[in-house]
């Protein structure tokens, strides 16, 4: 397998689709989203973290094009570029990827070979330009197996870290590892384990709009814990022990052990932990807000990720009801909110033939951008 098709994976979280010269071929490829259940800013610490996939995912296709030139669209994103392929023939020269085994990220002067001929700007660090970069220097062959082995599952997640890190700098690996194999993953000290024994939990996924900086946020319990080493500390290890205690319940439920006192459990840890990610300073009126309206509703919420806005996730029991998750959806709306029902332990990257996939993400993929 020629594996700088990885591009197709780690360029592509932004729904999109791509086109090159492949005979008489099209592929669609899709990864799940991603959120983090428990563990946010204490994995910086070496706590655990439990990290699943969703049951959203951003789906890729790829197909041949008439006129011969390699086109990108992204158009959750807006971008709609394409290449003459000899205008990309620099691309085997000047970034050293001959050796597709060994993925590494690009050196300076790679990345300033990609810039300017993408004519990105020097500093540029919007999500249009770090996606066009990270399409640029993965850019290759596409393979045309149905599926991939062990091995070639654990080259996709190497060569879509390299992507994240072009993105992102310095990430824990966990993002790419849960698009990789999907499910749910244990992060503790670098090590990244997968959980087999649990359940599939429903849950809310909800935006709330406000913008913020992970950067800021990292560094601002790091500065409290340096400040305040015997109050932060403590509730470091707080939230360590809850993604433990999380990681043995799911383990329970999965073995149909006690379901409502287990769920009960887990709505538990739910509240615990935002309120401890309130005290270490990364909450927000706007996740205050989707806590208070969910828990309207008999719901249990809390941040998930980097916190000071973002997305916020809560918890459905097998037996809540429709109108239930009907009328809490509709309230997180009227405040402006995006809100979405989904399950958490989804499969992850996967090849799929268009007549397998949904009528509905055919349709929309069937509807994107053409080639010119």
């Amino acid at each position: 397998m020629n594996v700088r098709k990885c591009w197709n994976y780690a360029a592509a979280y932004e729904a999109s689709s791509v086109h090159f010269t492949m005979a008489n071929k099209t592929l669609i490829i899709s990864a799940p989203g991603k959120v983090i259940l428990h563990g946010e800013h204490a994995v910086v610490h070496g706590k655990v973290a439990l990290a699943v996939s969703l049951n959203l995912k951003t789906y890729l296709r790829l197909q041949p094009c008439p006129d011969q030139k390699v086109q990108l669209n992204l158009p959750n994103i807006n971008v709609h570029l394409s290449w003459k392929p000899a205008a990309l023939q620099f691309l085997q020269s000047a970034i050293d990827v001959t050796d597709v085994l060994t993925p590494k990220a690009p050196n300076q002067e790679q990345m300033d070979q990609l810039r300017r001929f993408a004519g990105i700007p020097e500093g540029s660090t919007d999500t249009e330009s770090l996606s066009i970069l990270c399409f640029l220097y993965l850019y290759g062959a596409i393979s045309t197996r149905n599926g991939w082995s062990e091995d070639e599952l654990e080259l996709i997640n190497k060569w879509a870290f390299q992507g994240e890190k072009l993105i992102h700098g310095n990430p824990s690996g966990v993002d790419n590892a849960v698009g990789t194999w999907g499910g749910i993953l244990r992060y503790h000290a670098g090590k990244i384990v997968p959980l087999y024994r649990v359940p599939t939990l429903r849950i809310l996924l909800t935006n709330t709009k406000v913008p913020r900086s992970t950067k800021v946020l990292v560094a601002g319990v790091k500065d409290k814990l340096n400040k305040l080493p015997s109050i932060i500390k403590p509730v470091l290890d707080s939230i360590d022990a809850i993604s433990c205690e999380c990681e043995r319940v799911l383990a329970a439920i999965a073995s149909s052990n006690a379901i409502d006192e287990n769920y009960s459990i887990l709505e538990e840890l739910i509240d615990i932990n935002q309120h401890h990610l309130n005290v270490i300073g990364v909450g927000h009126s706007s996740l205050d807000r989707l806590c208070q309206i969910t828990a309207t509703y008999g719901l249990h919420s809390k941040l998930t990720g980097a916190g000071g806005g973002g997305c916020g996730l809560t918890l459905l029991r097998p037996d809540t009801s429709h109108s239930v998750v009907e009328a809490a959806t509709q309230a997180l709306k009227d405040f402006g909110y995006d809100c979405w029902e989904t399950v958490i332990g989804g499969s992850g990257v996967s090849l799929h033939s268009p007549f397998s996939l949904p009528k509905d993400i055919f349709q929309i993929l069937c509807n994107a951008k053409n080639c010119q």
